[in-house]
């Protein structure tokens, strides 16, 4: 018998790399991204209902969405959408803790509905067809399905073309934020013309360990992280401080402002004292890497 309540961690999404490899025929960015996921992250109660669905959105963040109408997140189109799908009310409460900060290239609406949609289809029992779901995902959203999947993976095209990965090694992860918002279009806006489309880079098909993936890190980098800086100097000073921390790997994550910094296992928890200590004033989080193996990450 399906749960009539439920508790979901919706993960933070990290681009560990991001390469812009020219545009497309339609003008949009061809991109590459090794995509992470980590223990840190919103999360969704939700809670079955016999009247009418409601969102509440509580927590650190929600300040930040408090102007925009219900209707317009992404958690209650992804019930929406699934009502349609399936051809029946799904009546819920849905509580959203918004630990994430907005607009962040964390993908923290992404990993919401993603959340909501594991979430509903658990709550009453559904059993959506996997490509009619994976279609859905992607009328909410470009990183809706990788966030779905909550695996890493290796993304191509638009954000669309999705190879699952095995587990990254064991690493912690320390995520930080100057507490500024950065649009997306922005970024790519501000980004210096892509002179022709590249080659793509091979599917990398695993790491030995921490010390392999910084160095296959390292050879992709972000592209999207000097026009970042350029629009936020503050990100400059979130990697340089996370680099006098202690981390073996930092970069900017997708279109920033957040920040990661990669650790040996056990010493995330030191390296984001070492960087409150420096900025104060900017959001940090201290976590691990998810991935495959991780079968109770969704236990909030």
């Amino acid at each position: 018998m399906p749960p009539s309540t439920l508790s979901l961690l919706a993960p933070a999404k990290v681009n560990l790399s991001l390469r812009v490899r020219g545009k497309t025929a339609d003008g949009y960015h061809a991109l590459e991204s090794l995509v992470g996921f980590c223990d840190i992250g919103d999360h969704l109660h939700m809670e079955s209902c016999g009247g009418p669905s409601s969102l509440e959105i509580k927590g650190a963040f929600s300040h930040a969405l408090e102007a925009a109408p219900s209707e317009d997140n992404l958690i209650w189109r992804a019930l929406t959408e699934l009502e349609q799908a399936c051809g029946r009310a799904l009546p819920t409460r849905l509580v959203l803790e918004k630990n994430l900060p907005v607009a962040a290239g964390l993908g923290g609406g992404s990993a919401d509905a993603a959340a909501a949609l594991r979430g509903l289809m658990q709550l009453y029992g559904l059993d959506l067809n996997p490509v009619d779901l994976a279609e859905l995902a992607l009328r909410l959203g470009a990183d809706v399905p990788v966030c779905l999947a909550k695996e890493p993976a290796w993304m191509t095209g638009i954000g669309e073309v999705l190879t699952p990965l095995s587990d990254l090694p064991a690493a912690d992860i320390v995520l930080v934020n100057p507490r500024v918002a950065l649009s997306t279009a922005s970024v790519f806006a501000n980004l210096s013309p892509v002179a022709k489309k590249l080659p793509p880079q091979e599917i990398p098909s695993g790491w030995q360990g921490l010390d392999d993936l910084c160095a296959f890190l390292g050879g992709q980098g972000n592209d999207l992280q000097a026009s970042a800086i350029s629009l936020v100097p503050a990100i400059e000073f979130c990697l340089s401080t996370l680099r006098s921390s202690g981390a073996r790997y930092v970069a900017m994550s997708g279109s920033g402002a957040s920040c990661f910094a990669l650790c040996e296992a056990g010493q995330g928890a030191e390296v984001a004292s070492a960087y409150g200590a420096r900025r104060r004033q900017d959001w940090v989080q201290a976590g691990r890497l998810i991935g495959p193996s991780d079968t109770k990450v969704d236990e909030a």
